[in-house]
């Protein structure tokens, strides 16, 4: 198989986690407590806005942890010979720390997205292009090349060339995936925005 396929198919897997994680947290439709818990920053504009919530911070989280280890299993029980995505790790269990700064990273990244746009002056649910799609991806993807970097090679850097090619594609696809998972949760009436 061609390796700029392999490098598209290889991201996408270790991705999709994120992606869910993102896509899921809309799902508790803002129940429960703001993540800022109403508190206003210096400049007296919310710390994050009252599209940010715990419960779907965590329920975001656990359902792309929780997908993230459906796909490890799939991949351990495959044989060696049909195995083209990378492992998360060596076993089920210790994949969770990596699926871990994933989905939590992927959360985390969209809080530090929403708490950026904030300082800038939009308003919570607000559009701001590109803040609002790549930092719940950008940064799971920098916590994997802290915590494994094996698995930032073999997923998204494989070399200089192919390396800048799965960066491209990855933020294509995010622009393209985000886009259609906020228009389906906005015709779901599960955002108030369909961005």
């Amino acid at each position: 198989m061609e390796s700029w396929l392999l490098a598209m198919i290889g991201s996408l897997w270790v991705l999709i986690p994120t992606y869910v994680a993102n896509a899921s947290a809309t799902l508790p439709k803002g129940w429960g407590p703001r993540m800022d818990l109403g508190r206003k920053w210096k400049d007296g504009s919310p710390i994050l806005g009252s599209s940010k919530s715990w419960s779907g911070f965590v329920a975001g989280s656990v359902i792309g942890l929780i997908v993230g280890l459906m796909q490890e299993m799939l991949v351990l029980v495959a044989p060696p010979s049909l195995q083209i995505v990378p492992l998360f790790s060596d076993s089920l269990l210790l994949s969770v720390p990596v699926l871990i700064a994933l989905t939590f990273g992927a959360m985390t990244g969209d809080a530090l997205g929403s708490f950026v746009k904030r300082r800038m002056g939009f308003q919570s649910g607000g559009r701001a292009p590109l803040l609002d799609q790549l930092p719940f991806v950008l940064l799971p993807m920098a916590l994997v090349l802290v915590l494994s970097p094996p698995l930032f090679v073999a997923a998204f850097w494989p070399g200089l060339t192919l390396g800048l090619f799965t960066l491209a594609w990855i933020i294509l696809l995010t622009l393209v995936l985000h886009a259609g998972f906020n228009w389906v949760g906005y015709f779901a009436g599960l955002k108030r925005v369909p961005w």
